[in-house]
């Protein structure tokens, strides 16, 4: 009887400890489960957090001269022809709002002749129609300058294709005519060059010519990034408090010069 008992008493503890790993073994597995699912969710609300913004079919939610703009076939267009050369360059305004802190992504084709950008925190002019004034990502169709950052109609090049800067106002910042004075061939005489992210010809092998590249944008607060093909290709600190932007619109260029063509598909931005 004694044995039996004991015997049973073996049995029952083993019985316990088997139901005990089973049940530690599916709890890890939930747990795991659970990771998974959050971590997916995280993904899936990153990717959640970006709006298309162009229908891929119409200008709708779009200002800018139909005469150089247009979509179809998930494209939006701008062509500049021998019949419609431009003696200042325009843009397509995004009509959505004034973007602050974002991230932008869409895909670019441009021929080789093409000069073209994506501009944001920027102002409109009241004396060009469908003009600019702002910070720019840059691109031309010989990728001599796609990645850098200039900004249009004011402190012109901030950071060239492989650099990253630090930018600062220039003295007597509000005497007139200081923001000339301080722009010397074609760049901002007061930015730092920080590091560098790797020589400009290197990193111009890595856009593609006459074909559809990816262009990323993060910009927030004062530093912005310009990825193109999920490499970075120029990145600034503003520290420029005269001259810099916190937000503004968003636009679509074409530049003046000889016939060209550029076009934008699956444009999503997400404001942060």
């Amino acid at each position: 009887m004694r044995i039996r008992l004991k015997k049973l008493k073996r049995i029952s503890w083993y019985i316990i400890w088997s139901a005990f790993l089973i049940l530690s073994f599916d709890s890890c597995k939930d747990k795991k489960h659970q990771i998974t699912v959050v971590e997916s969710g995280i993904i899936h609300q990153e990717e959640e957090g970006f709006v298309q913004i162009f229908d891929g079919a119409t200008l709708q939610g779009w200002e800018g001269d139909p005469a150089y703009w247009h979509a179809s076939n998930g494209v939006l267009t701008g062509e500049v022809t021998p019949e419609t050369l431009l003696e200042s360059n325009t843009f397509i305004i995004w009509q959505g709002g004034r973007p602050a802190d974002f991230e932008l992504k869409l895909d670019f084709r441009i021929t080789e002749s093409g000069n073209s950008g994506i501009n944001y925190r920027s102002e409109r002019l009241d004396t060009i129609p469908f003009a600019l004034r702002g910070y720019q990502a840059d691109i031309d169709g010989k990728n001599t300058y796609t990645g850098q950052n200039y900004e249009e109609r004011k402190r012109t090049t901030l950071a060239y294709r492989g650099e990253k800067v630090i930018i600062k106002s220039q003295e007597s910042a509000h005497e007139p005519g200081s923001l000339q004075a301080n722009v010397q061939n074609n760049a901002w005489k007061n930015r730092e060059v920080i590091a560098k992210i790797g020589s400009s010809d290197s990193l111009k092998t890595k856009i593609k010519a006459e074909d559809w590249n990816s262009c990323h944008l993060i910009v927030k607060e004062n530093r912005m990034q310009h990825y193109i093909n999920e490499i970075l290709m120029s990145e600034i600190t503003d520290l420029d408090s005269v001259n810099r932007k916190y937000s503004g619109f968003l636009g679509l260029q074409v530049h003046v010069g000889p016939p060209m063509k550029v076009e934008y598909r699956n444009i999503k931005l997400k404001e942060l």
